[in-house]
């Protein structure tokens, strides 16, 4: 589905720079909206936002469907009565890193409080609300609320070290966990509430202030999901339900041993004999929260590399073939246009290729890449076709300044100064001024790098277990002066496209109405 030429901010909502030690759906998810709308930007590329479960990735999420609860604004909770001022008083101002850890200590009691005060006392409208959610999304929410409760009464262990009758589903194990934790489900159900009821606000102003959410979906889910536990029989699990082959990369770039992701691999052959029914659930439910998708690892729907269980590197792996234009028309048929990014890095056949373009997808181009031999000029803007989108560098890449002072080689480097030479303003908008004046229709700047930051502030190193998704903006680091370069920037290149009424920033009243 070919895009409007526009321009965009690569940033996860981890990023943030709000009060409690993590980026959230508050305040300062509203002011950077202002700020991609004043610098005439009309895109918002985020995360995958589910649970973060191995190594706080956002790639490994503990389900598909629900939302991660550390992204919820306490700060919200406590204006619509759910949480008092003195319960947010203390909030942590906002830091340059995450630490998880004490997120995670210090935030989610309060929101287990905030939900137990709104299943005490929500009337109304309120209780209408939340009672139409659950009736709405309870095909994905009951599966998760009771993988949730059951992996916090086993002190968070993956499910494939809880009892048999457990692991298995057995019925009268899952009645009596219905009947005697009802009130942990109801609270986790009030949780996730709270979540897409600031997610939907969130969107919604994006909306009023022209701007579209890009979201991402990981191609595989985690092990220890609710995913895998409530449907075995689509993954490859043997009969004692441990995965058989696990997903990850041959030998690339990033690491001479490949990456052993260790997610348990799709049975494709029962997803095509049931019309891949969880994948359009999937996609459906990520088009209601966001415009546009981003499929990550796209080369893995075509075929993927498979690595036998027991394997420590992703060395001894092979190519196994996916499912390729069948579940996208299959996708099509359900769900009409596909507004999908395909992330097509990495080892990408004519296959791959065929299958991106049979579905007018625009591929990635990672202008990073571009220097290193004349086999890489693919990624540099003559090579471009319009159908595109274009980055300076992803989340799995160093920031362009990083890269400029420890990752390019010589060679790289003079390539650079004749393709683009850097003035004063540095490396950085060389890249930026070549991303977003090509021919790409769609391009995408990590926040990184319309600042100028160097490696300390990348987001994740491939390979790396710890230590990882950590980054967060300053607040003072968004200055109209830097809104008003960018926007000048993107005027030039024709990447404003100008829509009735969506110019304008509302007022804090006004916001008022978005707050959930």
């Amino acid at each position: 589905m070919p895009f409007q030429r526009a321009c965009g901010t690569l940033l996860h909502i981890t990023s943030l720079p709000a009060r409690g030690g993590i980026g959230d759906l508050g305040e300062e998810a509203y002011r950077f909206i202002d700020f991609l709308a004043d610098s005439h930007q009309r895109l918002w590329q985020v995360l995958p936002t589910s649970p973060a479960a191995t190594g706080n990735s956002p790639y490994s999420a503990t389900s598909a469907f629900a939302g991660n609860p550390l992204f919820i604004s306490v700060e919200r909770l406590a204006k619509h009565g759910w949480l008092s001022n003195e319960d947010t008083r203390n909030l942590a101002a906002p830091g340059c890193k995450v630490d998880f850890v004490e997120v995670q200590n210090t935030k989610l009691p309060l929101l287990r409080k905030a939900a137990q005060a709104f299943v005490d006392r929500a009337d109304g409208t309120a209780r209408k609300r939340f009672e139409t959610f659950c009736w709405l999304n309870g095909w994905w929410l009951e599966e998760y609320v009771l993988f949730e409760v059951l992996r916090n009464r086993h002190g968070e262990k993956s499910w494939t070290e809880w009892t048999d009758e457990l692991r298995r589903r057995e019925p009268k194990a899952i009645e009596a966990v219905k009947r005697d934790d009802a009130s942990e489900l109801m609270i986790t159900r009030a949780i996730q509430f709270f979540f897409f009821e600031q997610w939907r606000a969130m969107h919604q102003y994006c909306a009023s202030r022209g701007i579209k959410l890009i979201g991402d979906i990981a191609i595989f889910v985690n092990l220890d999901s609710a995913d895998v536990w409530n449907h075995p029989e689509i993954f490859q699990l043997d009969e004692d339900l441990n995965p058989i082959c696990v997903s990850g990369v041959p030998p690339d770039f990033f690491s001479k041993t490949g990456q052993r992701w260790g997610n348990p691999l799709y049975r494709w052959d029962i997803l095509r004999q049931r019309g891949y029914d969880w994948w359009i659930q999937r996609v459906k439910w990520a088009l209601q929260q966001c415009d546009i998708i981003r499929l990550d690892h796209f080369r893995g729907f075509e075929a993927y590399w498979e690595i036998p269980a027991n394997e420590e590197t992703a060395v001894n792996g092979r190519w196994a073939q996916g499912p390729n234009h069948d579940l996208f028309y299959a996708l099509r048929q359900a769900l009409g246009d596909l507004p999908f990014i395909a992330e097509d890095l990495g080892i990408i056949t004519p296959e791959v290729e065929q299958l991106r373009r049979t579905f007018e997808m625009p591929g990635m181009r990672i202008l990073q890449f571009g220097f290193g031999n004349p086999g890489a000029h693919i990624y540099l803007p003559h090579r471009f076709e319009s159908n595109t989108v274009v980055y300076t560098g992803t989340h799995d890449n160093d920031t362009t300044v990083g890269w400029w002072r420890t990752g390019a080689t010589p060679e790289e480097k003079q390539a650079v100064e004749c393709y683009m030479p850097p003035n004063s303003d540095g490396v950085h908008w060389a890249f930026v001024r070549a991303g977003v004046t090509s021919v790409a229709d769609l391009c995408i700047i990590p926040m990184q790098d319309w600042l100028g930051l160097d490696g300390n502030n990348r987001m994740n190193v491939p390979s790396r277990p710890d230590n990882n998704w950590s980054w967060r903006v300053e607040k003072k680091a968004l200055t109209s002066e830097l809104a008003e370069k960018i926007a000048q920037l993107i005027d030039v290149a024709d990447r404003f496209p100008l829509e009735s009424g969506q110019t304008r920033k509302s007022s804090p009243a006004e916001q008022e109405q978005f707050a959930a």
